[in-house]
C-alpha cells in the first residue's frame, strides 16, 4: 500500500544539507540520551521489551507490515523493494522528507511519543542532522551494536555516516554524497568559445561576460534554499561550524562569506545568475534551456538536467568545483545526501534492518536507478560505471565527482537548526525584493544565531 501524509516543505529534491562533522557527545549527555530512548520505547511497546543490538526492543511482530516514510524520488526505491520481495508486507508512506528543514518527522515524532503509537520502521529524511533530535527523542535506533555487520558498515565513502554518529555510535546510514562540481552545457560553452573556468574569479569573469555577450544565458541560480550550501560553504564561509554537542560558531562578517556573497551580488545584478529557485515553475519554462553553467551538488546531473529539466543527451558535463585564486586546500559544498533511520519502536526489527541494508547498498537500486552518487563505495563505483556508459553526459563524470567527494569543506556543521530554512526565512525574501546579499548578511548573522539559542546551542563567534 502507498499513501501520503503531510503538507510537503518545498521542492522534493535528492537529499538534505550536510556531508561531514560528526555529532560529538559528552558521556554525560550520551547517558541521559539513552536513558531518554529507553524511556520512549518502554513507555511505547505498553508490554514486555527485550534488550538486544543495543537497545530496547518492544516484542516483534513477524506479521505485521513494515512501514516506510519517504520522499517522492526514494519512491521508486520502496516500490523496487516490493517488487523484488513480494512476501514482505508494506505500508509505503509518502511525505516531505523534511525537505528545507521542514521538521515534520520531528513534529510527528513529538505526537507519535506523546500518544504511544505511531512511528514508522524506517524513515528516509533529506535532512543530515536528523539524529541531532533523533537519539534524544529515543525514535532512532543504534545500527553498529548488531543489526548492521562492521564489514557492510566498512564499505561506506570515508566520513560519509559521520552525520549519523552519536558519541560513537551509529544510528543513521547516509543515502548518498551530494558534493559540489560544476555542471556544464558544453554544446553553449562551444558554441560560445568560452572556457570552463577552474576559479571563482575567472568564473566571476566569464558571468559578466555571458551577461554582456549573450544575455539571458546563465552561470548559475540563487534562488533556491540551499543556495548557501552550494556558493558559501564552497567558499569557506564560516556561518556555520559545530564546535561541540550544542555549541556552534556563527561568523558571517568573515572575507570568506563576503567574497562569496559579492560575487554572487554582482551576477545577480547582471542577471547571468538567476533568483529564481531550479525548481520553480518559472525557471523550468523559461531559463532551463539558458543553462550555461550551474555550481551544484552531484545529483544536479541525473534529477535536475536530465530529469527537471529534459536537457538533450549529449550536452551536459561536470567539471571540478572552482576554487579561489591562491587557496592550497580545495573546497566545495554539500546539497544533500539525506539519511535513513530505523525506529527504536519498530515491532518489525528484521525486516526493517534488511530493507534499510538493502536500500543503501543495493546495486539495483543504489547503483542502477538512485539519482545520486552513493554513500556506500561499492554502489557508487556501479554507479559511476552506469553514467558512463549510459550516453547521457558529453564527457565522462566520473573524476570530478570523485575528486569533489574528498573535497568538501569540513568547517560546515549539522547542527539541529536547519540553515536551508533560515536562510529561506531571511535572506530569500530580501533577494525577491532587490536587496544585495552583502547587506543582507548581519541578518543571516543574527537568525542563526537566535535558532541556534532556540536549539539550546551556546553560541560564539
Amino acid at each position: 500500500m502507498i499513501r501520503a501524509v503531510g503538507t510537503g516543505g518545498g521542492p522534493n529534491r535528492q537529499g538534505g544539507r550536510r556531508l561531514r562533522g560528526t555529532v560529538a557527545v559528552s558521556c554525560a549527555v550520551l547517558l541521559a540520551l539513552v536513558s531518554a530512548a529507553a524511556c520512549s520505547s518502554g513507555n511505547a511497546s505498553r508490554g514486555r521489551t527485550t534488550t538486544k543490538d543495543g537497545f530496547k526492543q518492544v516484542a516483534q511482530d513477524s506479521g505485521g507490515a513494515l512501514t516506510v516514510w519517504v520522499d517522492s524520488t526514494r519512491l521508486a526505491a520502496a516500490k523496487l523493494y516490493q517488487k523484488q520481495n513480494p512476501g514482505v508486507k508494506m505500508d509505503i508512506v509518502t511525505f516531505d522528507g523534511d525537505a528545507n528543514g521542514s521538521n515534520y518527522l520531528q513534529t510527528k515524532v513529538q505526537l507519535f511519543n506523546r500518544t504511544g503509537k505511531g512511528w514508522p520502521d524506517v524513515v528516509f529524511s533529506s535532512q543530515n542532522n536528523e539524529v541531532t533530535w533523533a537519539v534524544q527523542a529515543g525514535f532512532t535506533a543504534p545500527l553498529d551494536k548488531g543489526l548492521i555487520p562492521a564489514s557492510t558498515l566498512d564499505k561506506f565513502a570515508a566520513g560519509s555516516n559521520d552525520v549519523c554518529t552519536v558519541g560513537g555510535t551509529l544510528y543513521c546510514l547516509r543515502n548518498d554524497l551530494s558534493q559540489g562540481v560544476l555542471w556544464y552545457n558544453k554544446k553553449l560553452l562551444d558554441t560560445f568559445g568560452y572556457h570552463v573556468p577552474t576559479t571563482w574569479e575567472q568564473y566571476a569573469d566569464l558571468g559578466k561576460k555571458v551577461a554582456s555577450e549573450h544575455p539571458g544565458y546563465l552561470v548559475g541560480d540563487a534562488g533556491d534554499a540551499f543556495a548557501p550550501e552550494i556558493y558559501l560553504w564552497a567558499s569557506k564561509c564560516g556561518a556555520n561550524r559545530i564546535t561541540g554537542p550544542k555549541a556552534v560558531s556563527v561568523n558571517t562578517a568573515g572575507t570568506e562569506c563576503t567574497r562569496m556573497a559579492e560575487l554572487m551580488d554582482g551576477l545577480i545584478a547582471d542577471k547571468s545568475i538567476s533568483t529564481s529557485g531550479v525548481f520553480s515553475t518559472d525557471f523550468g519554462k523559461n531559463k532551463a534551456d539558458k543553462v550555461l553553467l550551474m555550481p551544484g551538488p552531484a545529483w544536479f546531473g541525473g534529477a535536475l538536467f536530465k530529469g527537471t529539466f529534459k536537457t538533450p543527451a549529449g550536452r551536459i558535463a561536470a567539471a571540478p568545483p572552482p576554487q579561489w585564486k591562491g587557496d592550497s586546500s580545495p573546497a566545495t559544498g554539500n546539497v544533500g545526501g539525506g539519511t535513513w533511520l530505523l525506529s527504536a519502536h519498530s515491532a518489525h526489527i528484521k525486516a526493517a534492518t534488511d530493507f534499510l541494508t538493502w536500500v543503501t547498498t543495493s546495486d539495483d537500486y543504489q547503483g542502477k536507478v538512485a539519482p545520486g552518487y552513493p554513500a556506500y563505495a561499492p554502489a557508487a563505483a556501479t554507479w559511476l560505471a552506469a553514467q558512463k556508459s549510459g550516453g547521457y553526459y558529453a564527457d565522462d563524470i566520473t573524476k570530478p565527482l570523485q575528486d569533489a567527494a574528498t573535497q568538501v569543506w569540513s568547517g560546515w556543521g549539522s547542527g539541529q537548526f536547519s540553515q536551508e530554512a533560515i536562510w529561506a526565512a531571511t535572506v530569500k525574501p530580501g533577494l525577491t525584493a532587490g536587496k544585495s546579499i552583502v547587506s543582507l548578511l548581519p541578518a543571516w548573522q543574527d537568525a542563526i544565531e537566535k535558532y541556534a539559542r532556540s536549539d539550546g546551542y551556546q553560541v560564539s563567534k
